[in-house]
């Protein structure tokens, strides 16, 4: 009788342990644990890339472009509440004429009532060499008037998936005028 049920108790947990594998293999999951080289990931390794940022509000074809406003902005010292779209060459050099290896597209808005300060939301677009068709994406605050700022690099694709890091910008010329600059940007990523 002993053997029996014992019987019956190892057939029941066996079915029971068989209809939870064909219950789990044929389940929709939300979200599962990988590990990177199941998506090709190999080392991390980190990059530099140096180039000039050439934003354009001025002229017939500017890359800049107010696309909103609040009531206030005109009268603010700071321009407050103003939204600009931007697809800005990047270039080799500081010069326009300079070759260009990719676009900033994205918007930056006057985001301080106490200083000149940006919040930027862009995607470095690279055209050029080994990472044409890769982007890295910057989501972060830029007070223009200091001499050296850091925006986070908070992703990428292409060759910059899962790229994190930070960018330096620096502004080289800005034309008081026209309100044309030219940004020296240097990139630190992390990237596979």
């Amino acid at each position: 009788m002993a053997v029996c049920i014992a019987k019956l108790v190892v057939a029941v947990f066996s079915l029971l342990f068989l209809s939870t594998l064909l219950v789990s293999a044929n389940s929709h999951t939300f979200a599962r644990s990988l590990r990177p080289l199941e998506l090709g990931l190999r080392k991390e390794k980190l990059s530099h890339l140096h180039f000039y940022f050439h934003d354009i509000v001025s002229g017939r074809n500017p890359t800049a472009v107010r696309v909103a406003e609040a009531q206030m902005t005109n009268s603010s010292a700071t321009g407050f509440g103003a939204v600009v779209m931007i697809d800005d060459p990047l270039t080799e050099g500081p010069e326009m004429s300079s070759k260009e290896v990719g676009r900033a597209q994205g918007i930056y808005a006057l985001a301080s009532q106490e200083e000149s300060s940006l919040l930027m939301v862009q995607n470095y677009v690279f055209t050029e060499g080994k990472y044409n068709g890769s982007t890295l994406s910057v989501l972060g605050r830029n007070s223009v008037f200091s001499g050296v700022r850091e925006l986070p690099i908070v992703g990428g694709s292409g060759l910059f998936r899962f790229a994190r890091g930070y960018a330096k910008a620096k502004t080289l010329t800005f034309d008081r005028k026209t309100g044309d600059t030219v940004v020296e940007y240097n990139v630190y990523v992390f990237h596979y």
